[in-house]
């Protein structure tokens, strides 16, 4: 992308200030603005010392000079008024939504693609009443989006096909890895799998077939380590020696039994949660949780300079 690229990152919390860091690293002039004065001047040291992290594990080659392409915006109008594309991260709320789009599809450039980074709600419920919502769509990403490239694109029945193509060029471009969700539905993809993998996890543990703790290792030491490089259905496909045909002849009867009996919402609810709750053994705090945020970010950018060495050797 040419460094004339320009991008409006509305919204500048931890999500906003990760779609900076992507953006920034790609070669993109970024404008970034918030409605909550503070919240935007803490940005761009965040925004440095993210680059910085990334450039320790050869993920950023030029971070001072990424940071330098990252300007904030004290309103709305100026920092998307020649902007291409851009990226919103405000409340995962409907009004605000609303409101938000209404104001980006009244000063955006009339070619720039909006897109949001909600993880629930559908695009259709916030851009139906707009002039131009033929170019909004949904560009879910994941938390941390710059050491997790999945971006998750779902337009409205009305998004044109053209906004979804540019926007898989946009994303894969800067380095993200885009998925299209064919027909709008709540949670999109990702959040369904993790949901279903969630509601299974809290019946297991409240019904007490398991500790969190063993739990927590089934999936970190087990189901993630070839979730990390392999997709259900390749891990399928290796789990029969006829490849998915085979898989589904041999194991479907077993599955068909587990899904007739799926886990349902009470398990979020009491006494389930209440036994989930008292089966972890720590304590919520700031202390831990900032020291195991630190711990994931630094696991998930060795464990993404390593596939890219991988994709590398294998090109």
């Amino acid at each position: 992308m040419s460094d004339q690229q320009r991008v409006a990152i509305v919204g500048s919390g931890l999500i906003g200030c990760a779609w900076a860091v992507i953006f920034a690293r790609a070669g993109w002039r970024v404008r970034l603005t918030d409605p909550h004065a503070p919240t935007l001047d803490a940005a761009p040291a965040r925004i440095l010392a993210e680059l910085q992290a990334l450039a320790r594990h050869g993920l950023a080659d030029d971070p001072q000079g990424a940071a330098a392409r990252v300007s904030v915006s004290p309103n709305l109008a100026e920092a998307v008024h020649d902007a291409a594309f851009v990226q919103e991260n405000g409340p995962e709320k409907i009004d605000d939504k609303l409101a938000i789009f209404a104001e980006l599809d009244r000063l955006a450039p009339r070619d720039a693609i909006l897109a949001s980074s909600t993880s629930a709600i559908v695009a259709s419920r916030f851009t139906e009443k707009l002039p131009g919502r033929e170019r909004c769509l949904v560009g879910h990403p994941v938390n941390p989006p710059h050491l997790v490239p999945l971006v998750e694109l779902c337009g409205a029945p009305w998004t044109s096909p053209q906004t979804i193509a540019r926007a898989r060029e946009v994303y894969r471009a800067i380095g993200q890895v885009p998925v299209t969700i064919i027909r709008e539905i709540n949670g999109f993809v990702l959040n369904r799998l993790q949901g279903a993998l969630l509601a299974e996890a809290f019946r297991l543990v409240g019904e007490g077939y398991i500790s969190a703790e063993d739990l927590d290792h089934t999936v970190k030491d087990g189901l993630g380590l070839r979730w990390s490089f392999l997709g259900p259905f390749e891990t399928i496909e290796l789990n029969a020696p006829g490849g998915i045909p085979d898989y589904c002849a041999r194991y479907t009867g077993f599955y068909k039994e587990l899904a007739a009996s799926a886990a349902g919402p009470e398990v979020y609810q009491s006494p389930n949660v209440d036994h989930v709750i008292s089966a972890w053994p720590h304590q919520p705090s700031p202390q831990r949780v900032a020291a195991l945020t630190q711990r994931r970010n630094e696991r998930l950018a060795a464990l993404a300079a390593h596939k890219a060495r991988q994709d590398k050797s294998e090109a």
